[in-house]
């Protein structure tokens, strides 16, 4: 038995300030000597009376902030090598086959054309060019 495989008996106690002159941290306790920050509670996004960072940058509001710089989902074709021939190929049938996540619905999804497929699939999502041309020499339908 090695010195690292040990199991750990107790975990590291929480640092210990204005303990006295020997712990490292007394008197004035890490916060240096005098002024503001030495004293009371300040926010830390306080930056000396100056306008805040939060302050100085744009505007940015809701969830997405632009709708230009969401973009759908990425699938590619070798995701999809599992599903059986003639299955319908939309969101929810991704969400179930586990390759998307339910909060990837919002974003869409869009097919993209890397690695091969074999079986015939009908697909009611949007997809790329080189997607379109592998689908349709495997026998596959696309109905967006």
């Amino acid at each position: 038995m090695k010195l690292e495989q040990l199991s750990q008996i107790k975990a590291k106690g929480n640092k210990r300030i204005g303990r006295g002159l020997g712990s490292g941290k007394g008197k004035t306790g890490g916060r240096g000597t005098k002024g503001q920050k030495a004293r009371g509670k300040i926010p830390l996004t306080f930056i000396g009376g100056t306008l805040p960072l939060y302050r100085k940058l744009p505007f940015k509001r809701g969830k997405g902030n632009s709708p230009v710089s969401v973009k759908p989902t990425p699938v590619n074709l070798d995701a999809l090598k599992n599903l059986k021939p003639k299955t319908i190929v939309d969101l929810e049938r991704l969400v179930e086959a586990k390759i998307i996540r339910q909060k990837d619905l919002k974003k869409g999804v869009k097919i993209l054309g890397r690695g091969g497929i074999s079986v015939s699939l009908v697909f009611k999502v949007p997809v790329s060019k080189q997607a379109r041309e592998k689908i349709e020499n495997a026998g596959g339908e696309i109905s967006v």
